[in-house]
């Protein structure tokens, strides 16, 4: 039912894309990129702030590449037996909305699942679908918090601290689109579609992880730790003669590797032999490690550190990272040319795979761009597209 897929992998799918702001479209994308058919249905008063942004601008282009446009009003009663006759053919949809929207539109799960008992339907809220506060208005800063994480971010003593990047909305994405896959997955042993759920507190929970273990397994409330590692020393930024350096010493015979690059003898005194002593004395094994690192650029600290088999890297501003020769090698700029900017670049996958790719095919759609070709390929007539048209459901 597609034309031109991004990818071989997931090109016999036909996803119905309901989704807003970011972490439902993050999921989609991931599906697009791969070769879904994905049908993006916009409402005839969606806002900008609805879609990341005004379509010209970096976060739409990013976020909405590989797929086509329709316009929907899913508020009449034409427009809604258009999408019902649409997720009847289709294999997923994916929806955002606040828990409940979609019974108010009359497009929930059970719903759709009377309709076509084969449709994966993904879900994704600010805090669930039912419980105590799944009613809430979900944003990503507001999840960061709720969800720990900015009690663990930033130096010590100076308050909660947010990510630099909306990783509650974009994990809670990616972990939407991992849902999809295996219901499709499980689809075809079952014959039988399932309804996915994830939200931004979740995923931003299970993002803690580690941190998250210390606390359920130890009874440990981890804190700030600024640049530290929480658990690892020396692990963390120091300064060089012209900028700064990571250094990441994970276990004792990585520290070993460390002393003997750095050859400074006060290094070889009893606190600082062990993991838990290291810990204890950080800020002066620190500063003995900066005052070292001092002397020295950053470069020749890199090849000096990885010569040595201790892991350490530059610390790059943006502009840096994609002139890095191992990005470049990596193909983590991808080449677009925009209805809306001309030749452009956007972010890359960062999946390779030896026998597909997932290629940059289509730029963002303008709003509704594809409503007549895809009612088309749904089985609507000339004549009744008009009408639609005429009735304000399209």
């Amino acid at each position: 039912m597609t034309s031109n897929p991004a990818s071989d992998l997931l090109s016999h799918l036909t996803v119905l894309d309901l989704t807003r702001v970011r972490a439902g479209p993050t999921c989609v994308r991931q599906l697009a990129d791969w070769g879904a058919n994905v049908i993006k249905i916009e409402t005839p008063d969606t806002a900008a702030a609805d879609m990341g942004g005004k379509r010209e601008g970096s976060d739409f282009q990013n976020l909405h590449r590989n797929k086509r446009s329709m316009v929907l009003n899913l508020k009449s009663s034409d427009g809604l037996e258009i999408f019902k006759k649409m997720a009847k053919l289709a294999d997923v949809i994916v929806e955002n909305y606040r828990p409940d929207v979609k019974f108010r539109l009359g497009i929930d799960y059970e719903t759709i699942k009377a309709l076509n008992a084969r449709i994966v339907y993904a879900s994704i809220s600010g805090f669930g679908q039912n419980g105590p506060l799944s009613e809430r208005p979900g944003f990503d800063q507001i999840a960061q918090g709720m969800g720990g994480l900015m009690s663990i971010t930033g130096v010590p003593g100076e308050g909660p601290m947010r990510v630099g990047i909306p990783i509650a909305d974009l994990t809670a994405g990616g972990f939407a689109a991992q849902g999809v896959l295996l219901a499709l997955l499980g689809r075809e042993k079952t014959g039988k579609g399932q309804w996915v759920q994830t939200s931004l507190l979740q995923a931003q929970i299970a993002m803690l992880d580690f941190q998250a273990a210390r606390w359920l397994m130890d009874g440990d409330v981890p804190k700030q730790a600024g640049n530290d590692h929480p658990t690892s020393i020396p692990t963390g930024v120091f300064q060089t003669s012209d900028g700064y350096i990571n250094i990441a010493v994970a276990g004792q015979h990585i520290w070993l590797r460390l002393k003997e690059a750095l050859a400074d003898p006060r290094l070889d005194v009893d606190i600082y032999d062990e993991g838990a002593s290291r810990s204890k004395h950080r800020k002066s094994l620190n500063a003995l490690i900066n005052e070292n690192t001092g002397h020295d650029t950053t470069e020749n600290w890199i090849n000096r550190l990885n010569k040595s088999g201790v892991p350490c890297g530059e610390i790059n501003t943006i502009d840096k990272v994609f002139n890095n020769p191992q990005v470049e090698h990596l193909g983590m700029a991808r080449d677009m040319v925009s209805q809306e900017r001309g030749a452009s670049q956007i972010v890359g996958q960062p999946i390779i795979m030896s026998e597909s790719s997932a290629e940059i095919r289509r730029p963002p759609p303008k709003k509704g761009e594809h409503t007549s070709e895809i009612l088309l390929e749904f089985g609507f007539t000339e004549d009744e597209i008009l009408s639609f048209n005429e009735k304000g459901a399209i």
